[in-house]
């Protein structure tokens, strides 16, 4: 075998090394989003969403690490190359596939406004109002396209809006519904005051966000997703934190 046979053969083996222990870097959004993703005293990663995170891996047999990001740079972290997906209730709206590809929706629940139990309030009572979203969510979006005629204060993260509705420093806040499940539990004097209806805005559900070149990676998610489902370890991860179906219509 001459040198260049040589060259070829130790390139190719470098080659198959690193495909083969490459590791798909999975982007959480570094704040709290239970029942989905938090940190426990540890500081390890649980909740339905982490769970989740591990069934799809295990399906496509690949290995994968967690990587916080903010919720704000996202996206720039995934065209940038600093992770390969986002795992992190992102709804597959056409605005986002404007920039980046999705993988089929893995589950699906309606956004709320919120309010306290005391103070007459809805959609169509709102003008005058302050409203609290999350910084660069279809929350955000549905709120100044629906609530023209109120305030909108943008906060970065999920908590953080709640914490000035408990304080009376906004009058209602909106996102999803299971998301402030534990919210209202802990906080008795608030209610759900009306589910929220866009389809253009909220889109079809939430999905494994991808760059729109990782079209091979998309397909093997869009396979893990339908596996876990018909094998049955969807619903079984499911049901240690719902009792409903989370997957939605």
């Amino acid at each position: 075998m001459n040198l260049k046979s040589i060259l070829g053969t130790v390139a190719a083996l470098a080659f198959t090394a690193t495909a083969a222990t490459a590791e798909i870097k999975i982007g959480f959004a570094a704040e709290a989003y239970p029942p989905f993703t938090a940190k426990n005293s540890a500081g390890e990663w649980e909740g339905w969403e982490v769970d989740m995170k591990d069934a799809l891996c295990a399906a496509m047999e690949e290995e994968c690490v967690v990587v916080d990001v903010a919720w704000d740079g996202i996206i720039p972290a995934l065209l940038g190359g600093k992770i390969d997906a986002i795992i992190a209730s992102m709804s597959i709206t056409d605005e986002r596939k404007e920039t980046i590809n999705f993988s089929d929706k893995y589950y699906n629940t309606p956004a709320v406004l919120v309010a306290p139990k005391s103070m007459d309030i809805g959609p169509d009572s709102i003008g005058g109002k302050i409203v609290g979203v999350q910084v660069s969510t279809i929350h955000q979006n549905y709120a100044e396209k629906h609530f023209g005629d109120a305030t909108i204060k943008s906060y970065s993260t999920f908590d953080e809006h709640n914490q000035d509705l408990v304080a009376g420093r906004v009058d209602a806040v909106v996102a999803d519904s299971l998301a402030f499940s534990e919210f209202l539990k802990a906080t008795p004097d608030m209610e759900v005051k009306a589910e929220l209806i866009d389809e253009e805005i909220f889109g079809p559900g939430a999905g494994v966000g991808l760059r729109k070149e990782d079209t091979e990676l998309a397909d093997k998610f869009n396979a893990a997703i339908k596996q876990i489902r018909e094998d049955g370890t969807y619903e079984e991860i499911s049901k240690k934190y719902f009792d409903f179906d989370i997957y939605g219509g």
